[in-house]
């Protein structure tokens, strides 16, 4: 069986309650490491303890993952950071049914920040975490359309507010620069250097 056939449509509810990896990760961390050879066990260990200690935890507010029993690492992302979500898996991953959801931020880095293994649901939780990031930037929160822009959807649609609400917040910013540049002129004199 593929991932395709396998990854199913999840809730928004259900993507909420996830928190463990499916066990396919364990053993596709075994598989992999017999990639070392007779040095196996040098890279399954750190992979074992990788395995039993990550959790994730799913939120209105973002996503959190965290591993490690020696030295623990925790990753909070808030969907307003998120900038890019991709789904990668090689040919053991398809087979288990697994993909890897790698999440970007404006970080800098070309790396991904954030990399969700072992979740067979793995299309259900990208659009999710999609809708989610959308709806955090203010572009609605509907399915994604190929080709279709923000403003083709009506998203931005002053009745939902967004427009109406950055229009006024723009005016009301052009009336403070002004009253600044009044002021700055009649602290200065009135006299301009630019």
């Amino acid at each position: 069986m593929t991932a395709t056939d396998q990854s199913e449509t999840l809730t928004t509810g259900e993507i909420l309650t996830i928190e463990r990896p499916h066990e396919s990760l364990m053993t596709y961390y075994m598989l992999s490491s017999l990639a070392a050879g007779p040095f196996f066990l040098v890279v399954l260990v750190p992979l074992y303890f990788r395995y039993h200690s990550m959790r994730y935890n799913f939120s209105d507010e973002g996503v959190s993952m965290r591993w490690g029993v020696l030295f623990r690492k925790e990753i909070n992302l808030t969907f307003a950071r998120i900038q890019d979500i991709h789904l990668s898996s090689n040919f053991l991953e398809r087979w288990l049914g697994l993909a890897r959801i790698q999440i970007q931020t404006a970080s800098g880095s070309s790396r991904a920040e954030m990399t969700i293994e072992g979740i067979r649901e793995f299309r259900s939780l990208r659009d999710f975490l999609y809708s989610k990031m959308r709806g955090a930037k203010g572009l609605g929160e509907g399915p994604i359309t190929s080709g279709a822009t923000a403003l083709d959807s009506g998203s931005l649609s002053p009745e939902r507010g967004s427009l109406g609400d950055v229009a006024a917040a723009l005016r009301e910013a052009v009336i403070e620069l002004k009253e600044i540049r009044r002021s700055l002129e009649r602290r200065g004199g009135g006299s301009n250097d630019g």
